[in-house]
C-alpha cells in the first residue's frame, strides 16, 4: 500500500505537499481515481484517492478517518549522542519509528565525536518510516544539547542510563515497569564518563545493562527501544 504524509489532514478535499505530489505523480506515475492512504502523522490514518494529478500541487480526496494502531498507554523517548557516522544515527531513528517511539532527544557529551545534527534530515528520515510501516503518529525528534542540560529537564516516569560498567547489573528488561513512561540515555562511541553517569544518577536515572553483547551506539538505542515495547506487549 503507498502511503502519503500530510500534516494536519483532515477529511474532505486537500492536496499532497510539493516533493509528496511529486512522489505520488512523477515518481509512482499514479493517474486521477487510483487510492492509496494518507497518515497526518498525529494519529490518523486515512483512505486517499487522487482526484487531480498535479506534479507540483496533487488534490486528493480524504475519506474513513481512524486512529492508527500505534496508540500505547505511556511515552517511550530514547536520548542519545549522535554517531560519527550520521547514517548509523539514521539507521537507529528509521527502525525506533518503525519499532515505536515516541520522542528522540540529542545530546552531546565529553566523549561525543560528532558535535553537530541535521535534525531537519533526521526528521525526514522518521517520515519515510512513518509512511514505511503504516503508521499514524510521527515521533519528534529534539535538538542537541549539552549532556548537563539534558539530565535536568524534566520528564515523568523511570529513567535510565545504559552504561557499560561491571558494576551495572541489573537489565532493563528488570527495571523497568510495564505501562510507565521511559526514558533511556544512550552515550556516543566512547561510552559516558564516570562523571557524567553520577550526575545523571543524581537527576533521577538508575543505570541499567541491555544485555552481556557490547553494543554500537545505535544498536544499544534499538535495543532499549524494542525492549520497552516488547515488554509492553506481553500478556
Amino acid at each position: 500500500m503507498n502511503v502519503f504524509y500530510i500534516p494536519d489532514a483532515a477529511e474532505g478535499l486537500t492536496t499532497l505537499p510539493e516533493d509528496e505530489s511529486k512522489h505520488c505523480v512523477k515518481v509512482l506515475r499514479m493517474t486521477e481515481g487510483e487510492r492509496f492512504c494518507v497518515t497526518n502523522g498525529e494519529g490518523f490514518l486515512f483512505d486517499a484517492e487522487l482526484v487531480e494529478a498535479l506534479p507540483k500541487r496533487a488534490t486528493v480526496s480524504l475519506t474513513n478517518p481512524r486512529k492508527g494502531y500505534d496508540h500505547w498507554g505511556f511515552k517511550l523517548e530514547i536520548a542519545i549522542a549522535p554517531t560519527k557516522l550520521n547514517e548509523r544515527t539514521e539507521w537507529f531513528l528509521e527502525k525506533a519509528t518503525e519499532i515505536g517511539i515516541d520522542k528522540v532527544r540529542l545530546f552531546t557529551s565529553c566523549h561525543s565525536e560528532r558535535r553537530a545534527a541535521n535534525v531537519e534530515r533526521f526528521q525526514k528520515v522518521m517520515v519515510a518510516a512513518m509512511k514505511q510501516s503504516i503508521k499514524s503518529r510521527l515521533p519528534k525528534v529534539e535538538d542537541l544539547v549539552p549532556f548537563d542540560k539534558l539530565v535536568k529537564q524534566p520528564f515523568e516516569g523511570q529513567k535510565f542510563i545504559a552504561w557499560i560498567d561491571d558494576d551495572v547489573k541489573d537489565c532493563l528488561c528488570d527495571l523497568y515497569h510495564k505501562g510507565e513512561n521511559a526514558l533511556v540515555l544512550i552515550g556516543p562511541e566512547g561510552d559516558f564518563s564516570p562523571e557524567e553517569v553520577e550526575l545523571a544518577k543524581a537527576n533521577g536515572f538508575v543505570p541499567c545493562s541491555l544485555g552481556e553483547a557490547r553494543l554500537r551506539t545505535e544498536t544499544a538505542a534499538v535495543v532499549a527501544c524494542h525492549t520497552i515495547q516488547l515488554i509492553n506487549q506481553m500478556k
